[in-house]
């Protein structure tokens, strides 16, 4: 198969970055081992990656196509990179047609460095901030984003649902053991939200037996009993947070119950911050370089043009669908589940032991994010997320390729070089011009064999990641300091750089040592 990548199709700048960063990697292990140069080239990588697209405010929002006052201020709205575009719609294909180039066959094609861990940590951090319309039916223009990377997943979206899952005493969060391990509190009894947990919400809950609501947790998200994986890094993130806090109470006696819980919430921001810049985001992509989170790095961008208040965009939610990345069975507790059985299933979690859930993940392949590799049970959200891309005409995928600094595609060999993506586009669209954006994010071929995203949907997660990370204003040079965190805090911050770091020190239950990442073992 002849590969459509390439300088005639990504560009002779893209191209050769990409290859510079991908190839000599005695060179960028030298570069890295000095410290001053380290961080100059971090940041400077960092900068150059999110200008590749005209920085925040965008001048558009959806909701109108022009701009006013309340589309630059009202963030209920999503941002947008490009203006609404007109479609032809005799040139593409009905949703549910479009939607059926993603479904999975008879294996999953699997990728080719990720970890199942990988998938859940996707989901649940992009959950975070990337919060479509709740009401039903659903508003594709609007969003319950607070925009931020604030762990609502764990401290909930507002300072009502924050107190209700506060302990209130020694800067804990509410908890309870299980198996001699520590858990959230169960959020219901006999089938009903208890009243302490009024303010909190879950996603669907009347679609819950009600036999299995008891069994629910009471967590910051209103999706965070959706999945066994989001449940799972939930019950870490609430661990550590508590562990933090004890850690505080006794460095600090003097210190309030509000003290303790605000400095450990600004710890433990920052730290899934880190973990997203130095495991999460150095996952992804193919370098030899690995970007890190310096305390200094906010002081060098200071300056750059897109240091400016978040506000998560349409687009960058679209291509955060990565449905692909999940096997049609998971590994829990050894055995082997339908993934409908992985749903509201946070009881799981005490029956085989967090660590063991998270060994399990990390030995699991996760599949190849592209075509041809969804399972069945997620098909409707590819037509949702056609159907809403449309509804909010989005410009094509050529449109964003030319907005990102890549040449426009000619031929849909030139999008991927497999005969078969080729011939079930051409057999769908009219030419490349009338591709959806969605469908050409997922049906464009990595830029090498082991890039687990295509060029341009790691050009937008870069642009869009980077710029929203950091951001934060807990990263500000005048408040990430020993005064925000505490000296405590900050070697807390300094010594995490992995998952794995966080879950070894929370499982007094099961402290044997696991093999916990996002990328696969290196084989023997």
């Amino acid at each position: 198969m002849r590969s459509a990548r390439g300088i005639r199709t990504d560009g002779a700048r893209n191209r050769l970055r990409f290859l510079a960063l991908t190839r000599g990697k005695p060179v960028w292990t030298l570069l890295q081992a000095a410290g001053p140069v380290r961080r100059r080239l971090n940041a400077a990588l960092i900068d150059g990656a999110v200008r590749e697209m005209p920085p925040r405010p965008e001048p558009l929002s959806t909701m109108c196509d022009y701009t006013s006052w309340p589309s630059l201020t009202d963030r209920t709205y999503s941002g947008r990179h490009l203006p609404p575009v007109a479609a032809d719609e005799s040139g593409r294909p009905s949703p549910e047609a479009a939607a059926g180039l993603f479904a999975r066959g008879d294996s999953m094609i699997p990728c080719p460095r990720s970890t199942v861990l990988f998938a859940y940590f996707a989901q649940w951090f992009t959950d975070g901030f990337l919060r479509g319309d709740s009401s039903v039916p659903r508003d594709p223009r609007k969003n319950t984003s607070n925009h931020h990377i604030d762990l609502n997943q764990l401290y909930g979206l507002d300072e009502t649902a924050t107190a209700a899952l506060r302990a209130h005493d020694g800067g804990r969060l509410k908890n309870q053991v299980i198996n001699g391990g520590e858990f959230p509190t169960h959020l219901c009894e006999k089938g009903e939200i208890k009243a302490e947990f009024a303010a909190l919400s879950v996603l669907r809950f009347d679609e819950i037996a009600a036999e299995r609501r008891d069994t629910l947790f009471a967590i910051g998200s209103d999706r965070g009993n959706t999945q066994l994986g989001f449940t799972m890094l939930t019950v870490l993130f609430l661990r550590e947070h508590n562990r933090v806090a004890t850690l505080l109470a006794e460095r600090h006696p003097r210190w309030d119950d509000e003290r303790l819980f605000q400095t450990t919430r600004n710890i433990l921001i920052v730290m899934l911050i880190k973990l997203v810049v130095e495991e999460y985001i150095n996952h992804i992509t193919p370098y030899h370089f690995r970007f890190t989170l310096d305390p200094g790095l906010t002081a060098l961008l200071a300056r750059a043009p897109w240091h400016r208040e978040n506000w998560a965009s349409v687009e960058f939610n679209l291509v955060y669908r990565w449905h692909s990345l999940i096997p049609s069975h998971l590994t829990v507790g050894g055995h082997e589940l339908p993934m409908a059985q992985t749903l509201a299933a946070g009881a799981l979690i005490p029956e085989h032991g967090l660590g063991r859930l998270m060994e399990d993940a990390s030995r699991q392949r996760a599949g190849r994010i592209g075509l041809f590799n969804t399972d069945p049970v997620l098909r409707q959200v590819d037509v949702d997320s056609i159907r809403e891309s449309r509804a909010l005409a989005l410009a094509s995928y050529n449109d964003y390729r030319a907005h990102c600094r890549f040449p426009r595609v000619r031929r849909f060999e030139h999008v991927n070089g497999d005969p078969r993506v080729c011939a079930a586009l051409r057999e769908l669209y009219r030419g490349v011009d009338d591709l959806d954006l969605y469908v050409g994010l997922f049906a464009e071929e990595p830029g090498s064999p082991d890039a687990i995203l295509p060029p341009l949907l790691t050009k937008i997660i870069a642009i869009d990641a980077f710029s929203q990370a950091l951001t934060n204003p807990l990263l500000a040079p005048r408040v990430f300091n020993a005064a925000t965190f505490s000296p405590l805090g900050l070697d807390v911050i300094a010594s995490t750089r992995t998952l794995s770091d966080v879950l070894h020190r929370n499982v007094p239950e099961d402290p044997r040592p696991r093999f916990v990442s996002m990328t696969r073992a290196a084989r023997p």
